[in-house]
């Protein structure tokens, strides 16, 4: 028998960290290309994409720039590509409405699964409100929005990743939508933990996460992101429950206090445990058997 293997995804960008904090941070698509193409070549077999403005490096759901992002990618490697349905706090992102409170544009999110080449799209089939300083950002996911998301991927055949903070979020909004046909096993859920500007997030503990894994559907491969310093432990622990894992600086801008990070050093840090571990990392072929994708044309 040959090792399990473990998906990789790197998530190089996000939408709410900037270079000020980590200049390592590609934000615009000819850099954002190569740096993936390093990670593919660590081990990375999925990326996990937000784009950015060209004006001023803040946050946008454009198909163009999606667009432009996918075929340099492509144009380098045949790692999987999920675009961000989620966006950001900033940029063409967000409004502020009457009651003084700030609102992500629903209109503009949906825009993320409408650029070429894009197989997955993340799904956040939750309501939550974010704080940032002194913003407190709406980000409303209602049941009939997760329905239009779904249904729009599924038109264009793109695979959603379920994305959950909180055990209500599996055993309520993603089993209602898994039960109504929203999509077809096997289910991708990513499962987010640390987010602590999230009202309602659940933080890392090796508890926690076995307690939302114990509360996952059948038929489901699962994945594990985490923020911060919570993201070694929480990916590590993981690979032993036989689940799959995202790094990157959209999660954790630092390697270890006092070492800001890149995305190839966290990608390659977890290559290395999963190899430790006696696992492997999957290829972009093998990361589309294991979701479910139909192979690369």
């Amino acid at each position: 028998m040959g090792k399990q293997k473990v998906i990789v995804t790197v998530a190089p960008t996000g939408g709410m960290a900037s270079k000020k904090q980590n200049p390592n941070l590609p934000t615009q698509p000819q850099e954002i290309a190569e740096d993936v193409y390093r990670c593919y070549n660590a081990g990375a077999s999925v990326v996990a994409l937000h784009a950015r403005r060209a004006q001023d490096d803040e946050a946008t759901c454009d198909p163009a720039v999606y667009g432009e992002m996918n075929t340099l990618i492509r144009e380098k490697c045949d790692i999987v590509l999920n675009n961000s349905t989620g966006g950001g706090i900033n940029g063409d992102m967000v409004h502020q409405l009457n009651n003084g409170l700030w609102e992500i544009n629903f209109e503009q999110r949906i825009k993320g699964m409408q650029a070429p080449g894009v197989e997955m799209c993340t799904l956040d089939a939750q309501t939550i409100c974010a704080s940032f300083g002194d913003k407190e950002i709406l980000v409303p996911t209602t049941p009939t929005r997760i329905r239009k998301l779904a249904e729009g991927m599924m038109e264009r055949g793109i695979k959603p990743e379920w994305e959950v903070f909180s055990l209500s979020d599996i055993v309520q909004e993603v089993n209602k939508a898994i039960a109504a046909g929203f999509d077809k096993p096997p289910y991708f859920i990513n499962i987010v933990l640390g987010v602590n500007a999230f009202q309602g997030a659940l933080p890392y503990t090796p508890k926690i996460l076995q307690q939302m894994v114990d509360h996952l559907p059948k038929d489901v491969v699962f994945n594990v992101s985490a923020i911060g310093a919570a993201q070694l432990p929480a990916t590590t622990q993981a690979v032993l429950m036989g689940g799959h894992v995202r790094v990157g600086l959209e999660d954790n801008l630092m390697y270890e206090p006092g070492v800001q990070a890149t995305n190839l050093m966290l990608v390659e840090r977890m290559v290395r445990i999963i190899r430790e571990l006696g696992y492997e990392p999957a290829t972009p072929t093998e990361a589309r058997e294991i979701m479910g994708l139909p192979p690369l044309k």
